[in-house]
């Protein structure tokens, strides 16, 4: 470049735009909707399940009467007492429960597999008639089964003709030809009640099971039995787990079953509570039956979910 050549002007600046948006931040009134929306729920776990948990625990270690007055003492001895006076109701708890629970699986299993996979059209009329007894109330479903159960009627007569009282009677289930107040009866109670508990996760589960899998294992020359022991049912173990659960932990707590269609030797944990708070009005002891209770059934729960191996819930 020469002395009297001018030196290349500056590139013009482009003209001035809009300014940019000010980025815009989340409000703390939109942060807060979510914990808003989570109040109520919280609210009513507070009010009808925490407190009432926190009110059951003061009174397992009070000691009084009714007429003196409970205060709390922490008279932890009340545990002991109560599990050491109780404990066949609690093995009869838990076995009843657990009976009524396998016996829901092995009736119920077939049905969810009849409405998941087999029912076609039929499938959502099945299913009213699975929640149908929810129609109606649980007492009256339960007083239904003194008269199926009556001594003489069609039911007692059959299992006769069969001879399936005698090896009832001889396990100790039954009482001759008597099926009423005793632990069959109880179980036949709870069995029937807690069902659609039982039918309604597992049809749910095996309702997602994708049949494509079905067609597959067909291709390698699976059998159907192969097919289902290694298909369906491990596809089906969320319901598996969910049913179970859901009939043994009510069961294992009801009491109203025992009461109607049970005896004095057939009495269950739930009875003896709603004794001690009705009649003979020991709330220390019926507050200690129910958190022992509640104990025990947490930590089989605990147990059987490790043992299924799935915590993948309906």
């Amino acid at each position: 470049m020469t002395a009297t050549e001018a030196p290349p002007a500056a590139p013009a600046s482009p003209p001035p735009g809009p300014p940019d948006p000010p980025v815009r931040k989340a409000s703390a009134r939109k942060r807060l909707v979510p914990y808003w929306l989570l109040l109520p729920g919280i609210l009513w776990l507070l009010v009808f399940f925490a407190l009432p948990m926190v009110y059951q625990a003061s009174t397992s270690v009070q000691t009084g009467s009714l007429e003196e007055g409970f205060q709390v003492t922490w008279h932890f001895a009340t545990y002991w007492d109560a599990l050491q006076e109780y404990y066949p109701q609690f093995v009869r708890s838990l076995l009843y429960a657990g009976t009524a629970t396998a016996l829901c699986l092995l009736l119920g299993y077939p049905l969810a597999y009849l409405l998941a996979f087999k029912a076609g059209r039929w499938r959502h009329l099945l299913l009213v008639l699975v929640i149908a007894p929810f129609f109606t109330s649980f007492l009256i479903r339960t007083l239904a089964w003194k008269t199926i159960l009556a001594d003489g009627g069609p039911v007692v007569g059959v299992l006769n003709s069969l001879h399936v009282l005698d090896v009832t009677s001889w396990l100790g289930w039954t009482e001759g030809s008597r099926v009423l107040a005793t632990p069959m009866a109880v179980v036949c109670g709870l069995t029937y009640n807690f069902l659609p508990f039982m039918i309604l996760p597992l049809y749910t589960s095996l309702e997602r099971v994708d049949g494509r899998l079905h067609e597959a294992a067909g291709d390698l020359y699976a059998r159907p039995w192969t097919t289902f022991r290694k298909v369906t049912f491990p596809l089906s173990m969320p319901g598996v787990v969910s049913g179970t659960l859901l009939t043994f932990i009510p069961a294992s707590g009801d009491y109203v079953n025992a009461e109607l269609l049970g005896s004095t030797d057939t009495k269950m944990v739930g009875s003896v509570i709603q004794t001690q708070f009705l009649r003979v009005l020991d709330y220390p002891t019926a507050a200690a039956l129910s958190f022992i209770l509640m104990a025990v059934v947490l930590v089989t729960v605990t147990l059987y979910i490790r043992r299924a191996g799935t915590e993948d819930l309906v």
